[in-house]
């Protein structure tokens, strides 16, 4: 399930034949010109972004909701409710509080935030996917293992649909996770560690994979590159390809380096 952050990047990737694709929060971020931290982005500005890449694609789009932008429960189902007003039908609520001396809300807090989520998501028309996601890799918690399988449990049990832990890399991490783990598991790839096959993490049991805001790293690291050719050493190649959306100029842009 990648991960587009507008209108443009979410046909792209639906093209592709994907049959459901994610927003993420950072590639929003970056977009707007504003970095990848908790609360750059105004929930108004995340939810009109969400609305514009629902609207640009058939397939059924996931929210990258952050933290829910608020601490309190009730903040969390508000958003939750204006995230399939955006034409969302699913979303993930991070335990991820961006304060470094309690990085992690308090369990009971952070399942009734996700009681709270899953209540609202089912008094809607939709059969919305709820996905918790701990951030227990993330943040340098004590025995982060013990502590994400406890919170994953308790967020199934509250009423999440999927889990999503974050920073795991190791194949056999993963697949203790997945066995420990009372629901579909969801990993993110494209962040540092060892490169894992999409056929290896289905053999560990992963039900789903997202990128996170790798591909819009790996757009604005190109257009950098770009820029850089263009606007320090005047060298830029354009060479005609063919192209299957006829809604987009057929171009390709080579970047070439000096011998």
């Amino acid at each position: 399930m990648p991960n587009a952050w507008d209108g443009g990047s979410a046909r792209m990737l639906a093209s592709a034949g994907f049959s459901a694709i994610a927003t993420t929060s950072a590639g929003i971020a970056y977009s707007l010109g504003l970095p990848d931290y908790e609360g750059a982005v105004t929930r108004t500005d995340m939810l009109n972004r969400v609305r514009e890449i629902a609207g640009a694609v058939d397939v059924p789009v996931s929210a990258d909701l952050e933290a829910g932008y608020g601490a309190e429960p009730e903040r969390v189902a508000e958003t939750i409710e204006l995230a399939i007003i955006s034409g969302a039908i699913g979303g993930n609520i991070e335990d991820f509080t961006g304060d470094p001396s309690t990085p992690l809300f308090d369990l009971p807090l952070a399942i009734e935030r996700i009681r709270t989520a899953r209540k609202v998501a089912d008094e809607s028309d939709i059969p919305f996917t709820l996905t918790a996601r701990t951030d227990c890799y993330l943040t340098g918690v004590k025995n982060p293992f013990a502590e994400a399988v406890q919170r994953a449990n308790s967020y199934r049990e509250a009423g999440a649909d999927c889990l999503f832990v974050p920073g795991v890399s190791d194949p056999k991490v993963i697949a203790e996770l997945v066995k420990e783990i009372d629901a579909p598991l969801n990993v993110v790839m494209g962040l540092k560690g060892q490169p894992i096959t999409v056929s290896q993490l289905e053999d560990l049991g992963v039900r789903r994979i997202s990128i996170g805001g790798s591909l819009a790293r790996a757009t604005y690291a190109l257009m950098r590159r770009a820029a850089q050719e263009m606007a320090v050493e005047a060298r830029l190649t354009i060479r005609m390809i063919k192209c299957r959306m006829p809604s987009f100029v057929p171009f390709s842009l080579v970047i070439t380096t000096p011998k």
